[in-house]
């Protein structure tokens, strides 16, 4: 469960428009796929993107995106995994759950409150 403090620092880092799109590029395929530990090296880096490829999109230099990386990581909303020399992420799915249902919470609350609201205001008339 998403403590008070780690809900904050993924708003944080998702609150910059640069890390926003490259979290967001990540889950509607832009550019990063699933890293299969199962599957060999080679597989691997044929199937994961690295932070080159993100760099190349944002037309930013490696040291710059690789920044607003480690705020997406230090918020645990990304993966980072290391093979050879390059680095390959991904996004943290458990992580974005928590969080989606942290709102779907917020919701559910915020409409029983209407429901109890609506019918007090049924019985007083």
């Amino acid at each position: 469960m998403l403590n008070m403090e780690q809900k904050i620092k993924i708003f944080k880092a998702l609150g910059n428009e640069t890390r926003f799109k490259i979290f967001k590029n990540m889950f509607s395929g832009g550019y990063a796929c699933h890293i299969d530990e199962s599957k060999s090296k080679d597989d691997l880096i044929a199937q994961a993107t690295c932070v080159t490829t993100i760099a190349d999109n944002f037309n930013f230099s490696l040291p710059t995106i690789s920044r607003h990386l480690k705020e997406l990581r230090d918020a645990n909303i990304i993966k980072m995994t290391k093979k050879s020399n390059k680095i390959y992420i991904e996004p943290n799915p458990q992580i974005i759950n928590e969080l989606s249902k942290c709102f779907t919470d917020l919701v559910d609350n915020y409409d029983e409150s209407l429901y109890q609201f609506d019918n007090s205001k049924k019985e007083e008339k």
